[in-house]
């Protein structure tokens, strides 16, 4: 089952982004050494008494018209950008949290998106679906907090004071917020292979699932942003069950529109997480962009398999040297993914289509490859005695043992003396010595040190 969603909306300034930060607590600022892995984020994790859930900042609603006029609040610009994020957070969340600001009181704005959530909201087992939450914050203090009784105008419940900065009034709102999030319940077991099809838009994936598909299973439009949902496609591939999920094109940040293109983004990214191999389609004309890279980058957060489908190459001019000098753009592009495999397509003509499933399904049994105890700790053995860990003042590390815990992906425990001696580039070596051996062609592999003091 897939995490809950929860979103949040109100107009611009009410903390929106603070409270984001809040909930999603040190699980937002990723710090990596991987080159390139820093990202813009759309939406991150967050947890409370062990239920996790995915927490959406819808962005805010921009209160100037272009970036330069500024709106009145109650013009009919900035009520029809609300309107429209309001209807979006009710349609595609498990739980919405309207935040309104406490200092301010009840504005216009805010009685106009509770009209909106209260009449869009779905009747679901005698309950109003997506449960929704005024969360009044800036209430640092008393009477702030006794002020926010105002809120039940709004007849949305419960107003909940807090104060997105300090952290207080939160407990009591995640208390509520987790207990009504859906019950898991039974479900048939798919065990079909799974493979998203993603990318920037208009880069030619719903194409693509057609000319895999056989079928016009997707709308095929140049105009960038026409897929809005993910689609899943069942077929059957040299007698294995495969789902193919088309997702919507996931653009920069600063350029998705407000409401129902930021959430298809969400989507994709969920179709990504329940994926096992991700292809993602890049265009041949323009290139592989900054933002490609951001989509290779959610991919490997992810922990998913991946291909890399340059796609649109019919267009391309080309000599005996394109294909290699493209190549090099790539890997040098993702540098961070450097095992993934490149294939060059064209779905319009159907140039190599015929490879794509093949190598995806090599990927995934990559992905579910087990190396023996002894054949590891011989690779381990190997690998230290060309290339000796280096020492960080005066210690150097020690790698007793490795064992492979599990698959899927592949995932690796080394006993070592002490893991904070692990420099980033040597678990790097020892990573590439794993692929030299072994292969794991397009597939990640965690690497875990656990540390344990030395013997006398």
């Amino acid at each position: 089952m897939t995490k809950p969603i929860v979103a949040l909306v109100g107009r611009p300034n009410v903390g929106k982004s603070t409270i984001f930060n809040r909930l999603a607590g040190d699980r937002l600022a990723i710090v990596d050494d991987v080159p390139g892995t820093t990202r813009d984020r759309l939406f991150a994790e967050a947890e409370w008494n062990g239920v996790f859930f995915d927490v959406v900042d819808t962005g805010g609603i921009d209160p100037t018209h272009g970036g330069k006029t500024p709106l009145s609040v109650g013009s009919a610009d900035f009520i029809t950008e609300i309107r429209q994020q309001a209807l979006v957070a009710v349609r595609d969340a498990d739980a919405v949290l309207f935040l309104a600001d406490g200092d301010a009181g009840v504005t216009p704005p805010d009685l106009e998106v509770a009209e909106i959530l209260r009449r869009h909201q779905k009747t679901k087992d005698g309950h109003r679906w997506p449960p929704i939450y005024v969360v009044v914050n800036k209430c640092e203090n008393a009477a702030r907090r006794a002020a926010a009784a105002q809120f039940y105008e709004l007849g949305l419940g419960d107003p909940y004071p807090i104060s997105a900065l300090h952290g207080t009034g939160t407990g009591d709102l995640l208390d509520a917020l987790v207990a009504a999030f859906p019950a898991e319940t039974e479900s048939e077991p798919d065990e079909s292979i799974k493979i998203a099809i993603a990318g920037k838009p208009n880069a030619g994936k719903s194409s693509l699932l057609n000319k895999l598909t056989g079928e016009e299973r997707a709308i095929v439009s140049p105009i960038p942003g026409t897929t809005r949902d993910a689609v899943d496609t069942h077929i059957e591939f040299e007698g294995l069950p495969v789902t193919l999920i088309d997702t919507a094109g996931i653009r920069k940040r600063g350029k998705i529109e407000q409401g129902v293109e930021k959430y298809s983004v969400l989507r994709a990214i969920k179709a990504i997480e329940r994926s096992d191999v991700v292809l993602l389609v890049v265009d041949a004309a323009e290139g592989l962009t900054a933002q490609d890279t951001h989509i290779a980058g959610y991919i490997l957060d992810a922990l998913k398999s991946c291909v890399v489908l340059v796609n649109k190459w019919d267009t391309i001019e080309k000599d005996n040297s394109t294909m290699d000098e493209y190549t090099r753009h790539v890997r040098q592009a993702l540098n961070f993914m450097d095992y993934v495999p490149l294939l060059f397509i064209s779905a319009k003509t159907g140039q190599r289509v015929d490879q794509v499933l093949p190598l995806a399904l090599r990927v995934q049994e990559e992905r579910l490859a087990r190396i023996t105890t002894s054949m590891l700790n011989r690779v381990l053995r190997d690998a230290q005695d060309a290339h000796p860990a280096p020492t960080h003042a005066g210690r150097q590390l020690k790698i007793y043992y490795g064992s492979q815990v599990r698959t899927n992906p592949p995932t690796f425990v080394l006993n070592v003396n002490d893991a904070k001696l692990a420099h980033f580039s040597y678990r790097r070596y020892l990573e590439n010595q794993f692929r030299k051996a072994y292969g794991f062609i397009g597939t990640p592999i965690r690497i875990v040190l656990k540390g344990h003091k030395e013997k006398e």
